[in-house]
């Protein structure tokens, strides 16, 4: 369901499972098993996520609702979801989702849990749960609340009518909207960019923008200068301080 093609220190993760890149339980499985391999391999800093075929994903496959008999049973679908969201958002290495074609229901909470969001203009980005009667259930709420706020959330959930990718970087969901047919490559040329960092400071900075999440502005600012501290006495920044004096492109090792 997932292939991985490396280039540079970037890695594309392509979920391929046609016709709508339905994100069955098997489907989130094989996700969280490649990300503890990417997590693991020094040669990838960045990761960008793209689904194959038309869609990013049209969200979760409806026909395993049908196996669910209890309220019980239900939640822990909607956890199991949950888990994998949250480890792909901690994740330690910044993941880029590329979005075209759709990215509905659990295919926009995925792309929510991811770092960046680079999209098609012409995507169409949505939580429809509430035309089944259900509601979104891999943090979808809380993710979307965070990302446009509290009207534009209850707006897009309460009416199911997803937004364009265009009106997703107005709304602040994504980062930037491009033609479809650049779409992948925008996203490789971003995560270039990242790439090319420090993926210790990378790594850093993203750690504490995750803690923000749950911890005081006093107790971050605190994180902030032990990791400074820690940051600042490494190969990797000697080599940058290095670089800018003698006005060269720093090559940074990870170390």
């Amino acid at each position: 369901m997932f292939s991985v093609q490396q280039e540079g220190y970037v890695a594309i993760l392509a979920l391929h499972r046609p016709p709508a890149n339905a994100l069955a339980s098997s489907v989130l499985k094989e996700l969280s098993e490649r990300l503890d391999a990417l997590k693991e391999d020094e040669q990838v800093r960045v990761i960008v996520l793209h689904g194959e075929g038309r869609f990013f994903s049209a969200g979760a496959d409806i026909k395993e609702f049908t196996a669910i008999e209890t309220s019980e049973q239900a939640a822990e679908l909607a956890r199991a979801g949950q888990q994998i969201m949250e480890k792909v958002e901690q994740f330690p290495k910044p993941i880029i989702a590329a979005i075209h074609g759709a990215a509905l229901g659990g295919g926009l909470e995925l792309a929510m849990s991811c770092h960046l969001r680079i999209v098609a203009e012409n995507a169409k980005l949505g939580l429809p749960e509430l035309q089944l009667g259900i509601i979104p259930g891999f943090a979808g709420t809380q993710r979307l609340l965070r990302h446009v706020g509290m009207a534009k959330a209850l707006e897009m959930m309460w009416t199911s009518e997803p937004i364009t990718g265009t009106e997703a970087v107005q709304w602040g969901l994504a980062n930037k909207a491009v033609p479809e047919e650049q779409l992948l490559d925008t996203a490789k040329q971003l995560a270039q960019k990242i790439a090319q960092k420090s993926p210790i400071s990378v790594q850093a900075v993203l750690k504490l923008v995750n803690e923000a999440r749950t911890k005081t502005f006093h107790e971050c600012v605190e994180k902030e200068a032990q990791l400074f501290g820690q940051v600042f006495v490494t190969e990797d920044a000697k080599e940058g301080i290095s670089a800018f004096i003698e006005k060269r492109t720093p090559q940074f090792q990870g170390k």
